[in-house]
């Protein structure tokens, strides 16, 4: 096998007016030097390596990363390279650069004769974005830094970037409280604290356990979405699936919405909810319909499908008779009264074969269905579309707070 590499990128970097005069975004690499220490002692078997803008190394000269352009050229290198598996990437960018074709070797301003400058500027493009863009199975964290910022404001702009960025982790700091806590695209909140070198150890550990995870990739090919009151969507999942929307289950960021929902059509034949779609919109999104072809590859008709098709094929093959499953992020309420196993999430991302495993490992019977808890996640409900949906839902409504949210923070998008 393979030896597999781990880059850990750290510094700032400059953008040019002219000569002698640039924008900066000041970092000194003192976070990926810290993560360096820790992914080598966590990480076995795997090539650390240490990428550093020359704002943050010690040797200038021996780096070349100084614009946000050149840690542009070193993603391009590492994303087309097989063997990287995991990015940390802690460079602090500039966000800003001049609206002209300024350059490092322009002529230099000379304030002997011009006595004010107002340049305009303009947002730099988001580099970050491109990592995943072709390469899925690079596993990727991202940093996010806020001043002042409230806790809850922490949280959704981590969660920004994790999802517009397809950012596997993101470690959010404050730098005027010290704040930390490390979001996730299941839209968790772990290890909320003001102790640094702890939440960056947690970091490491979470990255190690995660990206050893392994996925099932779906082909979309030219299909429609099957109408939420098709014939084919049995009464009973979306009767209680109405009802979770109607009581705020599903709750919206950036117009789409966590969580999923499937039936079992054939052993090979699901339908099942729409990745990045609004939920609370199910009459106009519909379900997409996907086909099994082979243990790791599905096709899906017309749209992606939720992140959660593992588990839901993982659980259907399991649990005999159950060809329906619903699952929001939602709490368990402080009295509620069924037994449900709770199993822990922090270590596996949500769609991994992993959490499909430990989700069907954990289901317990209640009545004519099984239920399970992902801790700081949400349940997994299982159950034959010949159920009365007021069993499940009466289950639901005793046993979770639909308007609150698991994982971190309610939403204000």
């Amino acid at each position: 096998m393979k030896i597999k590499n781990v880059h850990i990128f750290g510094g700032g970097t400059v953008q040019y007016f002219s000569s002698h005069f640039a924008l900066c975004a000041p970092a000194y690499g003192q976070t990926a030097r810290q993560l360096e220490t820790l992914v080598t002692q966590r990480f076995d078997n795997c090539n650390v390596m240490l990428e550093l803008t020359k704002m943050a190394s010690k040797s200038s000269s021996s780096y070349s990363m100084e614009t946000n352009e050149d840690v542009e050229r070193r993603l391009e290198i590492l994303t087309a390279n097989p063997n990287t598996k995991v990015i940390f990437f802690s460079c602090a960018l500039c966000d800003y650069k001049p609206d002209w074709n300024a350059g490092k070797y322009d002529s230099r301003l000379d304030s002997h004769n011009v006595k004010e400058f107002h340049p305009t500027l303009v947002p730099t493009k988001k580099i970050i974005s491109s990592i995943r863009k072709t390469r899925k199975d690079i596993f990727l964290v991202g940093f996010k830094e806020t001043c002042g910022a409230s806790r809850s404001e922490m949280y959704q702009k981590g969660l920004r970037l994790c999802k517009e960025s397809s950012v596997n982790l993101v470690l959010v700091n404050d730098t005027r409280t010290r704040w930390n806590m490390i979001v996730t695209p299941e839209e968790a909140a772990y290890h909320e604290t003001a102790d640094r070198e702890e939440v960056l150890k947690q970091l490491v550990d979470m990255a190690y356990f995660r990206s050893h995870l392994t996925f099932t990739q779906s082909t979309v090919i030219e299909g429609s979405p099957i109408p939420w009151n098709n014939h084919l969507v049995p009464n009973s999942l979306r009767t209680i699936v109405n009802y979770c929307v109607s009581k705020n289950a599903y709750k919206a960021f950036n117009n789409s919405t966590v969580g999923h929902f499937a039936v079992k059509l054939s052993d090979t034949e699901f339908l099942t909810s729409i990745r990045k779609s609004n939920f609370n919109n199910l009459n106009n999104t519909g379900l997409v319909y996907v086909k099994t072809d082979g243990p790791d590859t599905v096709i899906a008709y017309g749209a992606k499908p939720s992140v959660g098709g593992q588990s839901q094929r993982t659980v259907f093959r399991d649990h005999e008779g159950m060809d329906c499953i619903v699952h929001f992020h939602c709490p368990l309420r402080n009295d509620a009264p069924d037994d449900i196993p709770i199993k822990s999430q922090r270590e596996v991302e949500c769609g991994s074969h992993e959490c499909g495993k430990q989700t069907s490992e954990g289901l317990k019977q209640f009545g004519n269905l099984k239920a399970v808890y992902l801790d700081n996640h949400g349940p997994n409900i299982i159950f034959n579309s010949s159920i009365d949906p007021q069993e499940v839902i009466e289950f639901i409504e005793r046993n979770f707070d639909l308007s609150s949210k698991t994982g971190g923070y309610n939403l204000n998008s």
